[in-house]
């Protein structure tokens, strides 16, 4: 069905001319993929995973451009078909599920419009059975009522139920082939296994075949027949999954795997030092104009050097507490103090002492980012409006924090779209940084990384908060990254806190319903998990710190058995 053949994909300058880097994004890839077949293409940030899925449907970036190689689907060689042959294509016999619904969504318009409007487009319904059809894939696809669901706008859902509704828009045409780039970063672990499910189910029943682009070498171990890695925009390993991930032949894989596998949990209380809490929040609650009770009765405190992670399903309100905290939200009721001064619950009220104290790292950074602006002023502008240096001192800084973050220094030049997901997602840590706070709110930060970028950034982050002793707020749904930052757990649900306390405490059983439901639903690197999940198996993923510990397999789960008193669990508590 696919057939890619030395495909080199280069940077070009404005003036039309090769890039001075010397080095192709993408570097004589060849690959092929069958009818019904999905092939995985992993690799760490930049490595040219997304900019191959791109060229399957004969589209290369701004600022790209495809040198040499073929791109055949289908028997048509698609460099040789006008701009209406290739749209007629794109949508209908080949669909594109982004990595960032938000940024690609519009948000002018009803989700189920957009959803609709595909199938209008390609003349395949008219809006009344297209919209009909939309509200199907909204049930199938487990969103929330699904009949009026499609009447609700972009920012009135959360970032897993927009994802969602993005892949129900490439779904509605029945595509031949689906490029899925990083489907399900933006999902809780829960809500990955019913999308994953439904992915797969709409594949194996209409015979698709899929590009399945994601840096979760577990979630790709479920869907993919074939892997291809990619390292640097040169294929170096590919072959059926089981092989790969049972006996991977290169060196780069075997890192790749050893990152996914690998991590070393926080210790429990290691910041502890009985000081005033830097940030405490006390019977706060929220809502937006057409959502009543988003938060309801949230306290907590944090003090200097912790990491409070927080966790729970997608909807449960973990993004809109970072809003509130950062001032992008009024609380209804309670109180948010920094501290010991009480916040004004709006931050166009807060000083710029108080602004800069608290910062925010964001989910998206395709919708934080300004496009219009080079890395180096968007991160040389938080510099100057905080500490007023001059001009040498701002780009001194902006070197420094690149590199900090892992960054050339000569990405200062380049805009937001030249660079990965994983390549923003790093410029808005440093942006973060640049400012020098007291409370960094981190919300999914590492979710558009690869594990290997990942690993560095956590690193980054507890060396920073050991030297700098700030207070950290991680918003996940990745429990491994849980257990790596952690001092502290707060399980959200339905905008309420249903359990919370040190990382031992929370992770020991008994465990809350929520907290197990959230343990149990994180993939395993298998290829028959996601099987034995909707199977229903005693053995599925994610055992629970009892099983582990009295396995001895987990020496986190066996630390926690050792040292953590057991706690009673009762409903309502």
């Amino acid at each position: 069905m696919l057939s890619i053949e030395g495909l080199r994909v280069e940077a070009v300058t404005p003036n039309g001319s090769t890039s001075s880097s010397g080095r192709p994004l993408v570097d004589d890839i060849t690959l092929s993929l069958a009818r019904g077949e999905v092939l995985g293409l992993i690799g760490e940030s930049g490595a040219g995973k997304t900019t191959i899925g791109l060229a399957a449907m004969g589209y290369a970036r701004p600022g790209c451009r495809v040198t040499s190689g073929r791109v055949v689907f289908e028997s048509h060689d698609l460099a040789t078909l006008s701009s209406a042959q290739l749209r007629a294509l794109r949508g209908s016999r080949i669909a594109y599920v982004a990595q960032s619904a938000a940024a690609s969504l519009n948000p002018a318009i009803p989700l189920g419009t957009q959803v609709a409007e595909t199938m209008v487009m390609h003349q395949s319904a008219g809006w009344r059975a297209a919209r009909e059809k939309a509200a199907r894939l909204f049930s199938e696809l487990d969103l929330p009522s699904p009949e009026t669901f499609g009447a609700r706008y972009p920012h009135q859902v959360s970032g897993g139920q927009l994802q969602r509704a993005m892949i129900a828009m490439a779904m509605t045409c029945e595509p031949e082939l689906l490029v899925l780039d990083e489907p399900t970063t933006a999902l809780d672990v829960t809500t990955q296994i019913e999308v994953l499910a439904a992915i797969r189910q709409m594949l194996r029943r209409r015979g698709t075949a899929a590009l399945y682009i994601s840096h979760d070498l577990a979630l790709v171990a479920q869907l993919a027949d074939r892997i291809a890695v990619l390292q640097s925009g040169r294929l170096v390993e590919s072959g059926a999954t089981e092989k790969v991930l049972r006996h991977p032949r290169e060196p780069y894989t075997r890192q790749l795997l050893a990152a996914r596998r690998r991590w070393e949990p926080a210790s429990v209380g290691e910041n502890q030092d009985g000081r005033q809490p830097i940030l405490a929040l006390t019977s706060v609650s929220a809502s937006y104009r057409a959502m009543p009770g988003v938060l309801r009765e949230i306290s907590f405190s944090l003090s200097p050097g912790e990491t409070l992670a927080v966790v729970g399903t997608s909807g449960s309100g973990k993004s809109t507490l970072a809003r509130l905290i950062c001032g992008l939200l009024s609380p209804t009721e309670g109180t948010v103090a920094l501290g010991g001064k009480i916040l004004p619950g709006n931050f166009i009220r807060r000083d710029r002492e108080q602004l800069r104290r608290v910062q925010m790292i964001y989910q998206l950074p395709d919708t934080a980012l300004n496009p219009r602006q080079s890395v180096g002023r968007i991160i040389g502008r938080v510099v100057r409006f905080y500490f007023g240096v001059d001009r040498e001192s701002v780009n001194r800084r902006v070197s420094e924090l690149l590199d900090m973050v892992g960054l050339p220094r000569e990405f200062a030049h380049r805009r937001p779209s030249q660079l990965s997901g994983g390549q923003k997602q790093r410029v808005g840590i440093a942006r973060a940084l640049a400012a020098e706070p007291d409370v960094i709110v981190c919300d999914e930060v590492t979710s558009a990384l690869d594990p290997l970028v990942a690993d560095d950034i956590l690193a980054l982050l507890r060396d920073l908060q050991r030297s700098g002793r700030a207070a950290y707020i991680f918003i996940t749904h990745d429990i491994e990254v849980v257990r790596r930052v952690a001092t502290h757990v707060m399980v959200m649900s339905q905008g309420r806190i249903v359990d919370k306390g040190t990382l031992g405490e929370v992770f020991a059983p008994p465990l809350h319903p929520d907290t197990e439901t959230l343990l149990r639903s994180v993939p395993e690197l298998r290829t028959d998990w996601l099987t034995d999940v909707l199977a229903g198996r005693d053995n599925i993923a994610g055992p629970t710190a009892t099983s582990l510990a009295h396995s001895g397999q987990d020496p986190f789960a066996s630390a926690i058995a050792a040292s953590v008193p057991i706690k009673t669990w009762r409903e309502g508590e």
